[in-house]
């Protein structure tokens, strides 16, 4: 699994060992690395990859494949992303172009490096998303459309694998307290620090009662724990969902983005974030 040394990813690894699971993950530092060993008795092996360097991402599975052997490989969980809040007027290029590197380009390189050892198995992808991907919400926007576009690409792998026994499940997570919410917090503090005296003017108050309103979202949020319990449910549900949410409040807004009219939608997204 990617993603595997903070956060959510940390639990579901830990929660994966603790069933039995034999673990392997990427990490940000070797601290992760040790931290995961010790934490779960030597059952999660992580390894320091950057996603976004596609012959890492290689190495580390040619590296898992190879001591799977012809067992091949039961579950892949595509969790790492990274957010970048922000007016999309404000954002740089860059900084977008970051974020789908990481949340899109990453994620497929992952994916199409263990098809090999999860042909062997007829094993499952499961895709950590969120419910923004079906409601985009304002100062979001490259968070939602990097996983729109990975809803859209593990849609199509769903069906381009079937015939291999391979299923892919779609995880849309809700707001968690998984470390992720300090992040966001220091996040939307470098957008907003970072605006030139022409663009505070234009998006600072906006700007500011979203990250108020998301800060206390993501503390509110489902603990997160029982948020990678509900990840590796669904990574075991039999017969695969081929989309299911996380949380109560994945479950809403999904429900929403199914009954709700495009006027009604646009309404309630700026109702979530206080800009009604």
């Amino acid at each position: 699994m990617t993603g595997a040394g903070g956060g959510l990813g940390r639990d579901i690894a830990l929660g994966l060992a603790a069933k039995g699971y034999i673990v392997f993950g990427t990490a940000m530092s070797a601290a992760e690395v040790g931290d995961l060993k010790a934490a779960s008795g030597g059952r999660v092996s992580l390894t320091v990859c950057d996603m976004t360097r596609e012959q890492a991402v290689k190495a580390w599975a040619g590296g898992v494949s190879d001591a799977l052997g012809n067992a091949g490989l039961d579950l892949l969980i595509n969790n790492a992303g990274i957010l970048t809040p922000g007016p999309i007027e404000v954002l740089p290029l860059d900084a977008i172009r970051r974020e789908f590197e990481v949340n899109v380009f990453g994620a497929l390189s992952v994916m199409n490096a263990y098809l090999p050892a999860l042909r062997k198995a007829r094993g499952r992808i499961v895709q950590v998303s969120t419910w923004t991907a079906s409601v985009p919400l304002p100062f979001n926007g490259p968070s939602g459309a990097s996983k729109a576009a990975m809803e859209v690409f593990s849609a199509v792998y769903r069906a381009e694998l079937k015939r291999f026994g391979i299923d892919v499940v779609v995880a849309a997570a809700g707001n968690m307290r998984t470390g992720g919410p300090a992040k966001t917090a220091a996040a939307l503090a470098r957008i907003a620090d970072g605006m030139t005296p022409e663009h505070r003017a234009l998006y600072a108050d906006a700007f500011g009662t979203f990250a108020t309103t998301l800060n206390g979202m993501q503390a509110g949020g489902l603990d997160s724990v029982a948020a990678a319990a509900r990840v590796i449910e669904l990574a075991e549900q039999v017969p695969a969902p081929s989309r299911a949410p996380v949380g109560p409040d994945a479950d809403a807004m999904l429900r929403a983005a199914r009954e709700k009219s495009d006027a009604e939608l646009d309404a309630l997204r700026l109702e979530i974030v206080g800009l009604s």
